[in-house]
């Protein structure tokens, strides 16, 4: 017993280490850490698993990710999302702190005969963040997060993909509110990089045939064709921004009248609050940012691939704002 409380404690240091590499976990440590994986530290659920709240002797707290078993037969996934993270590193992006990939063997029923088979087991684990992800605080201009709170929000991410894009040639395939963590101070952070691809130094493009991604947020190019550029990402996060802004993600799908009336009913709204609710000294700073925010996810949203702008692109336009 002291040899195994030795072993997890040596563990537990690993993880708390702020510049340590991702390593290796044991299975029986995540389970000691998470109670055998109890409901009541169930804090998320999704298509491809369940995430659990891990407590460490110290009191700080990690996320723990267990695959689903029909997830696990297909190990290209969890395959793709430790191998991208492993050398990933941004204030943007979810810390990755260790992963599980073990195989156990056991004695199994099948069609009424007893076969030994090989069970895996795939977990990640990653940083604790408190403030769950963005989809919890999504809401339209009347209430929830102040301007200044979204506009930083936008810009975080933007940063998160710049990295990704331009630093580890990286596309994360399902940006969406549910997969942008937010942390106590309200800094978002990408997070689920099952989906991603990666590109090689002379690739800037990909066709296949598989299409994955979650609808509303998917561009029509890798929906329909199965086109993947950076360009995919961008278009995600044209939907993003429209949706922290305003509650929804519906668009106008035409350029020129259309657009305009929904930048000036957007605009509108926002100053309602703003002209109540911020500092006067800030709400003209504050109205020049909500109309350029509204234009970059408009154009972020363009059909056209190539008329997107790119994550360098929009932070320019963000600090000139």
């Amino acid at each position: 017993m002291e040899d195994v409380a030795c072993k997890h404690a040596i563990l537990e240091d690993k993880l708390e280490a702020p510049s340590a590499t991702p390593t290796s976990l044991p299975l029986e440590f995540l389970k000691a850490i998470t109670c055998s994986f109890a409901d009541s530290r169930e804090i998320g659920r999704g298509g491809y698993g369940v995430v659990y709240k891990g407590l460490l002797q110290s009191g700080k707290m990690v996320a723990v990710k267990k695959l689903f078993d029909i997830h696990v037969l297909d190990d290209n996934k969890f395959r793709n999302e430790v191998c991208y993270l492993m050398d990933v590193n941004h204030p943007n992006i979810v810390r990755f702190l260790g992963y599980c990939a073990e195989t156990r063997m056991e004695v199994v029923q099948v069609n009424k005969k007893y076969v030994m088979a090989e069970l895996p087991t795939r977990l990640l684990c990653f940083e604790y963040l408190r403030n769950k992800s963005l989809d919890t605080h999504i809401s339209d201009e009347s209430s929830g997060l102040d301007w200044h709170t979204r506009y930083q929000v936008i810009s975080g991410i933007c940063h998160g993909l710049l990295y990704l894009h331009d630093k580890c040639s990286i596309v994360h395939l399902d940006l969406k509110p549910e997969n942008i963590l937010m942390d106590d101070n309200m800094v978002p952070k990408i997070a689920d990089f099952g989906l991603s691809r990666i590109f090689a130094e002379q690739e800037s493009r990909i066709i296949t045939r598989t299409r994955v991604g979650s609808l509303g947020y998917v561009a029509p190019e890798y929906l329909y064709n199965g086109l993947i550029t950076t360009n995919s990402d961008i278009f995600s996060f044209g939907v993003l921004v429209i949706e922290l802004m305003t509650g929804r993600k519906n668009y106008p799908q035409s350029v020129d009248t259309s657009f305009q009336c929904f930048t000036e009913k957007v605009l509108e709204s926002w100053m309602k609050r703003l002209e109540t609710t911020a500092p006067t000294c800030k709400v003209e700073i504050y109205r020049q940012q909500v109309k350029r925010c509204i234009g970059i996810g408009l154009n972020c949203v363009n059909p056209i691939p190539e008329k997107r702008p790119t994550a360098l692109d929009i932070i320019r336009m963000l600090n000139e704002a």
